[in-house]
C-alpha cells in the first residue's frame, strides 16, 4: 500500500530541511563550492537526492541563503518584543547579522561568478534585511537610544565592512568592531 500524500510530502520537507542544514554547514566550512558529496553525506541522503531537491549548484546555494535571510530578518521583531530596549535589541540583532555575514566563505566570489541563478541574492538580502534593521533603528530612535540620520543601509554597510574577515582579522574582531561602531551610534541621553 502505497503512504498517504501528506505522509510523503512530510517526508520529502523534512529531506529539504535535513540537505539545507547540511549545505549551510558545509559552506561554513568549506565555502560554497564545496563538493555536493560532502553535503549529502552530511545530510544522509544520496547525491541522486540532493540534486533532485536542488537541481543546480546556485539552487542550492539561493535556498540556503534566502533560509538565512529569512531567519535573520525575522529575529528583528521577536529581539524588540525580548529585550529590555530597542537598543539591546539592534545590538543582538547586529550580532547576528556578524554571524550571517562571516559565515559566507566563497559567497563573494559565487556572487561575481556570473552565474544567473546566482544574480538576485544581494537584492533578495536587502530587499529582506534593510527593512528589519529599520525597525530596530526606528525603535531606538522612539526611544531616543540613537544619533539622529543614521539610515538602515548605511548602518548595515558598515556592518558588512566590519565583518570582512582575512589572516589577521577574524569574527571576535569583527564582533568588537561592530559593538564599537554602535556605541558610536547612541544617542546622547
Amino acid at each position: 500500500m502505497p503512504e498517504p500524500v501528506g505522509v510523503r510530502q512530510a517526508q520529502a520537507q523534512r529531506t529539504r530541511s535535513g540537505v539545507l542544514a547540511a549545505a549551510a554547514a558545509v559552506f561554513v566550512e568549506q565555502g560554497v563550492q564545496a563538493p555536493v558529496r560532502d553535503i549529502a553525506e552530511r545530510a544522509g541522503v544520496g547525491v541522486g537526492t540532493l540534486y533532485r531537491n536542488f537541481p543546480t549548484r546556485a539552487d542550492l546555494v539561493t535556498a540556503v541563503y534566502r533560509h538565512q535571510i529569512d531567519t535573520c530578518a525575522a529575529l528583528a521583531p521577536r529581539l524588540l518584543a525580548e529585550s529590555d530596549s530597542p537598543f539591546t535589541a539592534l545590538t543582538r540583532w547586529a550580532d547576528a547579522f556578524v554571524e550571517f555575514l562571516v559565515t559566507k566563505h566563497g559567497l563573494g566570489a559565487a556572487l561575481g561568478s556570473g552565474d544567473p541563478g546566482l544574480e538576485n541574492l544581494h537584492t533578495l538580502m536587502l530587499d529582506t534585511l534593510v527593512p528589519a534593521c529599520a525597525t530596530l533603528l526606528d525603535a531606538c530612535a522612539a526611544a531616543g537610544e540613537l544619533e539622529p540620520g543614521i539610515t538602515a543601509y548605511t548602518l548595515m554597510r558598515a556592518i558588512g565592512n566590519l565583518s570582512i574577515t582575512g589572516p589577521d582579522y577574524g569574527r571576535a574582531d569583527a564582533e568588537r568592531m561592530v559593538a564599537v561602531l554602535l556605541a558610536g551610534c547612541r544617542g546622547r541621553t
